[in-house]
């Protein structure tokens, strides 16, 4: 059974078209070039750090980070970039007693604000600076199975990636649900490996529930 629901945080809980925004006028090219220039590295299968790589060769993503902050202008994210479904799927879940976390490939100061938005709902907030490893390292849904107080045959993955989300979590025992939206979901969705791989395909946040009430209604 499902007893535990385990949260990327990119593209699944937060909308991320803000804080790439960011990024572009940091490079000082246009939003809408960076973002389509980001779409294409991604559906030719590359890292999306390769994006900066297009517009600045050598550029170095951890320094530019500190430069940023440094300048004032760090990264971030609020209550505001989350999308509309996750206060509400968050309560659904709890109030199905199902046990919840969120880990996600984060910086710390990305913790911290994962911390103040989430402390109170969640039982979990990990991060890879935390943990020292990084999706889709297999030590990565390691380090997760190990916080979490149930077998990885009991959590539930949530992600937006089938490369850096699905496929791993399920390789590491844990069911798996691949939610439709961002760039990767978006061109990933019809692949074999999102149609195949993942336990459930949703739409919203809102359709988890549901999904594992049958699921675990199944299993009895």
């Amino acid at each position: 059974m499902i007893r535990a629901v385990v949260f990327d945080v990119g593209e699944c809980l937060v909308d991320e078209t803000g804080e790439y925004g960011t990024w572009a006028d940091w490079l000082g090219v246009p939003r809408h070039t960076f973002h389509a220039m980001f779409g294409a590295v991604i559906a030719q299968g590359r890292d999306y750090r390769e994006t900066f790589q297009e517009f600045r060769p050598g550029f170095d993503l951890s320094k530019e980070r500190e430069k940023r902050v440094a300048a004032g202008q760090a990264e971030g994210f609020g209550e505001e970039d989350l999308y509309a479904d996750v206060r509400p799927a968050l309560a659904r879940l709890r109030a199905e007693g199902l046990w919840l976390g969120i880990a996600g490939n984060q910086t710390v100061r990305a913790g911290r604000i994962l911390r103040e938005l989430f402390s109170r709902d969640v039982d979990l907030i990990g991060t890879s600076d935390d943990w020292g490893a990084s999706k889709p390292d297999p030590e990565f849904f390691k380090r997760v199975a190990d916080a979490v107080p149930y077998d990885a045959d009991e959590i539930l993955y949530v992600g937006d990636r089938c490369d850096n989300d699905i496929r791993p979590a399920g390789q590491a025992g844990m069911y798996t649900a691949l939610v439709h939206r961002g760039p990767w979901a978006t061109i990933q969705w019809n692949s074999a490996e999102a149609r195949e791989l993942p336990t459930f395909r949703i739409g919203s946040l809102l359709e988890l529930a549901g999904h594992v009430r049958q699921f675990n209604d199944s299993m009895l």
